[in-house]
């Protein structure tokens, strides 16, 4: 059985994957929600990406994992799409949940449609992303209680983890990973992913739930993480 480590994205803490790790718990798997420096119940401190990253590998070796399942969700994509490379040998496999994903030199902002308007915002709530509002939730599948809890329990994000640039040491196709696409909010993976998944180096699940599945679809959800401890298949 593997050992799946989840990181939630952008607002978000450890709290978000508990329908998930009751699934993989109850499958014999073990599972290990990570909040990241800033977030949540470690909130109000600003941390940068490379401590987002350092976040992740050391809650591996704290517990000392081995056959590891990284799992990054949205933002945390990047910062745990570097700790796959940074944990060696322990990596047993990387899903990436609707996720960005890291590419050398470049930050989560040079990833945004328009990172001179996110550039600003962080500006004007003095280096913090603030969270979404109710209303941005909506059509992602998500039930209004759902929506409340996300809501209630998001805390600003910090800004320089969104700003700084990835360091990776080797491609992409080095990992061997899973990339889950949730259609509803848009259906299409990054353009990096789908040449990854088009030469055959990753896999590609769909889902047909909006951007946080770990709420919307957690039992699916959960049966994805799953396969991606198996040899690769495919879904499509």
């Amino acid at each position: 059985m593997a050992n799946f480590v989840l990181v939630a994205g952008a607002w978000l803490g450890a709290w978000v994957w508990d329908g998930v790790v009751a699934e993989l718990g109850a499958a014999g798997h073990g599972a290990y929600p990570v909040t990241l420096s800033g977030l949540a119940e470690r909130g109000g401190t600003p941390a940068g990406q490379q401590t987002h990253v350092a976040d992740v590998v050391a809650e591996v070796e704290r517990l000392d994992l081995h056959d590891v399942v990284l799992v990054g969700h949205s933002y945390s994509g990047i910062p745990v799409g570097q700790a796959a490379e940074r944990i060696g040998g322990r990596l047993a496999g990387l899903v990436l949940v609707d996720a960005n994903v890291p590419v050398a030199g470049e930050s989560f902002a040079d990833q945004m449609p328009e990172p001179a308007a996110l550039r600003a915002d962080l500006a004007a709530h003095d280096g913090w992303w603030p969270p979404l509002p109710p209303a941005e939730f909506a059509e992602q599948g998500l039930t209004v209680e759902q929506i409340n809890r996300i809501a209630a329990g998001a805390t600003p994000h910090p800004g320089r983890s969104l700003t700084e640039p990835a360091v990776l040491e080797g491609p992409l196709s080095a990992f061997p990973a899973v990339y889950v696409k949730c259609l509803l909010d848009w259906p299409e993976p990054p353009p990096v992913v789908a040449r990854l998944v088009a030469d055959g180096h990753w896999r590609l699940v769909e889902l047909d739930t909006g951007h946080w599945p770990m709420f919307s679809r957690p039992v699916e959800l959960a049966r994805v993480l799953a396969g991606a401890a198996r040899p690769a298949r495919s879904d499509r």
